[in-house]
């Protein structure tokens, strides 16, 4: 996705920007409806101008902010998944497997919770 490529080209590691890209890909391909666009330089995805989910990178981990309304709802299925939270995000480790099914139950969430949202963030 050319929107993210900039991005993408600042990170040094190999390893990590194959994984972002992967997930962003897989992002896009499941949900193409959703509009892909970096702000506060980060990769997100947006529907109908509201916020879905946004993703960065940290030293030991790829972050996932999906807002907290979504965290708490998946909050059992992430911590059985092994991933570590903060109030606003979860963290997959660079060694961790992504589990693409639990990230497919929090976007589908987003988008059917905020479908008739009118502001960007909750």
């Amino acid at each position: 996705m050319e929107v993210f490529q900039e991005y993408l080209e600042k990170i040094d590691d190999p390893n990590q920007k194959e994984r972002m890209e992967t997930v962003l890909n897989w992002v896009k391909q499941t949900f193409p409806q959703l509009e892909p666009v970096v702000k506060w330089n980060q990769p997100m995805f947006q529907d109908h101008g509201t916020f879905i989910i946004a993703f960065s990178m940290a030293k030991h981990h790829m972050s996932i902010a999906p807002e907290r309304v979504a965290l708490e709802q998946f909050l059992d299925e992430i911590k059985e998944s092994g991933y570590e939270t903060t109030k606003e995000l979860l963290k997959i480790k660079w060694k961790e497997q992504v589990d693409y099914q639990l990230l497919e139950k929090i976007i589908t969430f987003n988008i059917e919770d905020k479908k008739h949202y009118t502001k960007f963030w909750r």
